[in-house]
């Protein structure tokens, strides 16, 4: 099987599945992205090794596990935000459990078990609240997310391909281009101007004020995770999505935009 059509493949599985368990209710989305928190960061846990450190991958996992599944459980129902408090001793537990571990650099350790829940935990559990800010649970915002981010960086790729000449961040991602960013931000407002069409639970000056942070802040979120994986010298944070790499390459741009996706319409909101 060609790389191309094992992309192709992938991509359409992984799109299907994405979008399905999203539309049909907020419990097989809690039930998809759960899983996905768990194996991202274990993802994460995993490439930290590369570069000697010991991070507390069972308990990094199951803590950041938890901080999804306290996010849904508020957001499923009317649950007070101080709920969420039980959360401020699990994150110290950490500091403590690795007084039993006698492993080299304790606090780097540290460093690195409670970045990972940071990083990939924390923006899966804002998805939560996004799915649920006009009081009840509603796909439109996540979905436009998606295809805004999906657009963008076909978009990237095709025009990169095409007329990419001056580099974007060559120290980080020699492949990115500025003309190949142009051309993904053209595409994705486009398909801004489509979805606010379609979606109407905000307006069309808030999707094009959503669809800028994606494109800015996505990018970004692509060369951090680049950034990431060039410091342990890999091509990919896993294997799990053949033709794609992992869970951190496929949620690289959503793992960034989303808290500034959150932040903006929370205070829109208010």
């Amino acid at each position: 099987m060609s790389n191309f059509l094992k992309r192709a493949l992938t991509a359409g599985a992984f799109v299907a599945v994405l979008l399905s368990a999203t539309w049909f209710s907020h419990l097989t989305f809690f039930l998809l992205f759960f899983v996905i928190t768990i194996l991202g960061l274990w993802e994460f846990y995993t490439l930290s090794e590369k570069a000697g450190n010991k991070p507390q991958k069972i308990a990094g996992t199951v803590t950041g596990a938890f901080l999804f599944a306290a996010n849904a459980y508020v957001s499923f129902g009317d649950h007070d935000l101080r709920s969420l408090a039980l959360l401020i001793p699990v994150f110290f537990l950490v500091f403590i459990l690795e007084l039993f571990r006698k492993k080299e650099n304790p606090f780097g350790n540290i460093a690195y078990t409670l970045l990972g829940i940071f990083y990939v935990a924390l923006p899966f559990s804002l998805l939560h609240h996004i799915l649920t800010i006009s009081g009840a649970y509603s796909y439109e915002i996540l979905f436009g997310c998606w295809f805004i981010l999906w657009s963008n960086d076909s978009g990237a790729y095709l025009a990169g391909s095409a007329f990419g000449k001056h580099k974007l961040f060559p120290r980080v991602s020699p492949g990115k281009s500025w003309e190949g960013s142009i051309g993904g931000a053209i595409i994705a407002y486009l398909i801004t101007w489509v979805i606010s069409g379609w979606y109407q639970s905000i307006s069309r000056m808030d999707w094009f004020i959503i669809a800028s942070i994606l494109i800015v802040i996505g990018t970004l979120g692509d060369l951090v995770e680049s950034l990431y994986k060039r410091s342990l010298n890999v091509k990919d944070s896993g294997r799990l999505l053949p033709g794609h790499g992992g869970i951190l390459d496929r949620f690289d741009s959503l793992l960034m935009a989303i808290p500034f996706v959150f932040t903006y319409l929370y205070l829109y909101r208010l």
